[in-house]
């Protein structure tokens, strides 16, 4: 494998990893809306 060759692939690698870490740190740090009750809304009243 070619100097360049091997740049080019630890370079790939390095952004799709970074790009992994922030958008997964991202959803970890979203806040949690909150989920209708399904149950109170189907109730015949």
């Amino acid at each position: 494998m070619s100097t360049s060759a091997l740049i080019m692939m630890v370079a790939a690698q390095v952004v799709i990893l970074s790009l992994t870490i922030y958008f997964y740190s991202k959803v970890l740090r979203s806040p949690k809306r909150e989920e209708p009750d399904s149950y109170s809304e189907n109730d015949d009243d």
